[in-house]
């Protein structure tokens, strides 16, 4: 069940970061703006959930993939889906702190 549950948020997915890194990846951070002034990766671009759909033609002609990114992987996974669904490559990257982390280590 949990597993099921990963997998419809998008966490169950694991992303190659080292290979995102060298593809120039797009941090995609989907939380309010609040959230996001209260601490976020370095060089994320914001745009709130909510937004997402206004920003989709902007968003295709950056011609990389996408790492979006939250506060606990849930919102991060629909935006991912959303993107995909566009025909946008994304991958979520869950909790934006902790992509911070492992981004880095890549």
């Amino acid at each position: 069940m949990l597993d099921m549950i990963k997998n419809a948020m998008g966490l169950g997915s694991t992303v190659d970061y080292t290979e995102m890194k060298k593809r120039n990846a797009l941090i995609l951070d989907v939380r309010s703006r609040a959230e996001f002034q209260s601490g976020h990766f370095k060089d994320a671009k914001n745009i709130p959930l909510d937004e997402l759909s206004n920003h989709i033609a902007s968003l295709k002609k950056e011609e990389r993939p996408i790492i979006t990114c939250c506060m606990s992987g849930a919102r991060s996974g629909a935006a991912a889906r959303q993107l995909e669904a566009e025909g946008i490559e994304a991958h979520n990257g869950g909790n934006w702190s902790q992509l911070g982390n492992a981004y880095h280590q890549a």
